[in-house]
């Protein structure tokens, strides 16, 4: 127990004097079968994963979204379930995967056996949807730095596993300069309606050559970027006052910046695409004629 917010197997704590059988149950939350949380200690999806390991008599490798939790990805939801391969046993509350993995496709973390970044992406891209594929592969990219022919690399020893066709997809279209899942989400809006695939986390100096801004995706040739506004640049008054100085600079070099929040995102997609095509219009882009608009109630278009 080096530390005590961590997950930990009961019996070794009972075994070592940190807790009778009554305090162990009394001040701790169990996790799984004899492995426990101090229960003021968060139950964080890289916690679950470390505590799905202890529970495997640290047997297994830690793999999928778990992989990716203790790899440092974010946007993991805190109630996905651990994932788990070579181990066994199973359990109703831990996703346990029986596939081989090579040497070369595990790692440590922590000093836990860990899918290693590309082979935890080969993972992702191919056993979720589309959309969600590329989030949490973006996500994986942007904290470990793992790139698409590293992914490649994985996929080339597996050939006809289930999934290949949407991971190539997948990996594809991946980018580790997305910063949430509604960054992604927005990018492939863009790229489904036919538009030129968008630079992510632009640097834009200002008149003096320093870096003040970075704009989320967009076509630097053009100066027309994208950017997608969570609620605390709404919500949070100093956040506000800093975009407004910011937008007025932008604005001030020739940037036009496309606002886009969860309402257009989620409800009215095609928003994005129709102001986008008429900044880069104004801006005289030649390739806007392979531009596909679709109507409101074209739903799978923007799935």
């Amino acid at each position: 127990m080096a530390n005590i917010d961590e997950p930990f197997i009961g019996t070794e704590a009972v075994a070592a004097g940190k807790f009778t059988r009554r305090t162990l149950a009394s001040r701790n939350t169990l996790i799984y079968r004899n492995v426990y949380l101090p229960e003021n200690a968060e139950l964080t999806p890289s916690r679950r994963a470390v505590a799905a390991w202890l529970w495997s008599d640290r047997s297994a490798t830690v793999a999928g979204r778990s992989a990716a939790a203790l790899l440092g990805s974010g946007w993991i939801e805190d109630d996905e379930p651990a994932e788990l391969t070579r181990t066994r046993e199973s359990a109703s509350d831990i996703v346990i995967h029986r596939d081989r993995l090579r040497d070369e496709e595990v790692c440590e973390v922590r000093g836990i056996p860990t899918t290693s970044p590309a082979r935890t992406a080969y993972d992702l891209g191919r056993r979720m949807p589309r959309r969600s594929a590329v989030a949490n592969v973006d996500a994986l990219a942007n904290a470990t730095g793992v790139t698409a022919p590293q992914v490649n690399s994985v996929l080339r020893q597996h050939k006809g596993a289930r999934g290949i066709v949407l991971l190539r997809d997948v990996v594809d279209l991946m980018d580790g300069g997305a910063e949430s899942p509604q960054e992604t989400h927005t990018r492939l809006v863009l790229i489904d309606a036919g538009m030129k695939r968008p630079v992510t986390q632009i640097e834009v100096p200002n008149r003096w050559g320093h870096v003040f801004a970075r704009i989320d995706m967009g076509w630097p040739e053009f100066k027309v970027g994208v950017e997608y506004d969570g609620p605390q640049h709404w919500t949070d008054p100093l956040r506000r006052s800093h975009d407004i100085d910011r937008n007025a600079e932008l604005a001030a070099l020739g940037w036009i910046l496309i606002r886009v929040n969860a309402e257009i995102l989620y409800q009215r997609p095609w928003i994005i695409v129709e102001r986008s095509v008429a900044a880069l219009r104004e801006r005289g882009c030649p390739w806007l004629a392979s531009v596909r608009f679709c109507h409101a109630s074209d739903e799978k278009a923007w799935r």
